[in-house]
C-alpha cells in the first residue's frame, strides 16, 4: 500500500510530465479526469493542468473521487491494516516496433493505417509514438534491416504486436480499401475471434483481433 507522502511525490511528478509535454502521461489524464476526456493528447498537453488537478488524477486512480478523500481513505487503511500490501493495476501496454527508415513507418501507419503521431524525439528522429484510439505503438529506429529473409522463413507468423477491438471486420474493410498489405486477411480463428494482420513496410506483423459480430 503506498503511503501518503509516495502519493504527493506522483502527483508532482504527474505535474512535471505534463509540464515537460509526456505524451504517455497524456492518456492517463483523459483515462481519469472526465474534463479532459474529448481532448486529444496533444490537447491534453496544452491544457491548463495544476497541481490539484494531479492529486484529484492520483486520488481516482486509487478509487477515491477527490484527493482529501484519499487522504482520509489513506489514513483510515494505514490505521487499521498498516501492513497490508496493495495490488498492481497494468494501466496500459505500448508495444516498441523496430524500424528501419522512420519517415517510412510514420507515413504507413498514419496515411494507410489512420493513426495519428504522437511525438518524435530526437534529431533527427529515432523514437515516435503513433496511436490510434486506444491503441499505441512505439517506434524504434534501428540501424539495419529489422528482420532478415532466415528469420521470416523460420517464424513466419511471428506478431509484433496485437491489437483488439470491438469488432474487426469494419476495419479490415477499411484497410483493404486503403489497399493496405495483409499478411494474413480477415479469418474466425478457432477460439472465436475474428483476426486479420498487416505488415508494415519493415516486416512487422499487427495483429487486429475482434469478437465476432
Amino acid at each position: 500500500m503506498p503511503n501518503i507522502e509516495n502519493l504527493r511525490k506522483q502527483a508532482k511528478l504527474f505535474l512535471r510530465w505534463h509540464r515537460e509535454g509526456y505524451f504517455p502521461v497524456a492518456a492517463q489524464i483523459s483515462r481519469f479526469l472526465a474534463r479532459y476526456q474529448n481532448l486529444s493528447d496533444k490537447e491534453v498537453l496544452h491544457a491548463a493542468f495544476k497541481l490539484s488537478d494531479a492529486q484529484e488524477l492520483i486520488a481516482r486512480k486509487h478509487g477515491f473521487e477527490t484527493w482529501p478523500a484519499l487522504m482520509k481513505g489513506m489514513e483510515t487503511m494505514t490505521a487499521s491494516a498498516p501492513s497490508r500490501a496493495r495490488t498492481p493495476t497494468i494501466m496500459a501496454a505500448e508495444p516498441q516496433l523496430f524500424v528501419s527508415d522512420m519517415e517510412r513507418a510514420c507515413r504507413f501507419y498514419v496515411e494507410k493505417l489512420g493513426f495519428k503521431t504522437g511525438f518524435f524525439y530526437g534529431n533527427p528522429p529515432f523514437h515516435a509514438q503513433v496511436y490510434r484510439d486506444g491503441g499505441r505503438l512505439n517506434l524504434r529506429k534501428v540501424g539495419g534491416p529489422v528482420f532478415d529473409a532466415a528469420f521470416r522463413t523460420k517464424e513466419r507468423d511471428a506478431l509484433s504486436a496485437t491489437l483488439t477491438l470491438d469488432d474487426a471486420k469494419p476495419l479490415f474493410l477499411e484497410f483493404q480499401q486503403a489497399k493496405v498489405p495483409f499478411h494474413q486477411t480477415l479469418k474466425t480463428e478457432p477460439w472465436g475471434a475474428r483476426t486479420f494482420i498487416v505488415q508494415d513496410p519493415d516486416g512487422n506483423l499487427i495483429c487486429f483481433a475482434g469478437d465476432v459480430s
